[in-house]
């Protein structure tokens, strides 16, 4: 048995790691893009995107249906008791509209707003991130690797937001 003595916690964590990675790796192409030129990376950005996100529903359904059962009770309980199970869930939810409104038409229709909208997915990975962290018992190594990636990502795209664009040197 690869999966060890409590296969259905493994799995759900497998699946929750999953995530996290391809959260990290989505919010990491933009900054790859611009630091090396490499622009046949931005259409991956979606894509990806929407992939964790379905990781992140796998992860949450194995949670409620799986281990809990479906237990409506247990699951609110849970969500309200344990914060690192509060965290995960905010992410999930606030990746919602995000995997909604990813489409072009969507795009169109919220104009500027859709990129408001999508900054969302900082806070989302930021919970994801405070839920591994707070969810892991003994071993913090891979969480703080999750997290030292997510504050580099933000740092650069700080970074980013601080510098004046070409267009408005040019002016």
């Amino acid at each position: 048995d690869r999966l060890g003595a409590n296969a259905i916690e493994e799995v759900l964590h497998r699946l929750g790691d999953t995530s996290l990675v391809i959260l990290l790796v989505t919010l990491s192409i933009t900054p790859i893009r611009r630091l090396t030129g490499w622009n046949d990376l931005a259409p991956l950005r979606r894509p990806l995107g929407l992939f964790a996100f379905f990781y992140l529903t796998i992860h949450f359904l194995w949670y409620a249906v799986v281990d809990e059962g479906l237990a409506f009770e247990f699951i609110v309980e849970d969500v309200i008791e344990r914060p690192y199970i509060l965290a995960g869930f905010t992410a999930w939810l606030m990746l919602i509209p995000l995997a909604i409104t990813s489409t072009k038409g969507w795009i169109r229709r919220l104009k500027k707003n859709w990129q408001k909208l999508h900054r969302l997915v900082y806070v989302a990975t930021g919970l994801g991130v405070l839920h591994f962290y707070w969810q892991v018992k003994a071993d913090t190594y891979w969480p703080l690797v999750a997290t030292t990636v997510l504050v580099a990502l933000m740092l650069l795209r700080i970074r980013q937001a601080r510098r004046p664009s070409q267009r408005s040197l040019a002016d």
